[in-house]
């Protein structure tokens, strides 16, 4: 299990154990964290898991890919190290992951 830490926009911390190979997405729905609608389920067709990547993880996370990188256009208040979240897999080398919620999606 990789640790994963989502930060929600209020500052509440979600302290989730991730299976390698789901996506952080997956595991803030399941956790039921806030800000985090995924109204396509993870399909990278809308922009409702838009997360920030902590700083310290954001070379490790790496830039989106090309269609994330479009649809991130549709997102609230994008920054550098934006991302959503249905398209980071969990894996060891994510452990510990820190990412921040937005103040609200699209």
């Amino acid at each position: 299990m990789t640790r994963l830490t989502i930060v929600a926009f209020d500052g509440t911390r979600h302290e989730l154990d991730a299976a390698n190979g789901s996506t952080v997405m997956e595991n803030a729905v399941r956790n039921s964290v806030p800000g985090i609608e995924a109204e396509c389920g993870g399909a990278c067709a809308c922009a409702t898991c838009h997360v920030y990547v902590d700083d310290a993880w954001s070379e490790k996370v790496g830039p989106p890919a090309a269609m994330e990188e479009d649809m991130l256009d549709f997102a609230f208040d994008v920054r550098p190290t934006s991302r959503l979240s249905c398209q980071i897999k969990v894996s060891d080398a994510l452990d510990g992951l820190v990412v921040h919620v937005p103040e609200r999606q699209g």
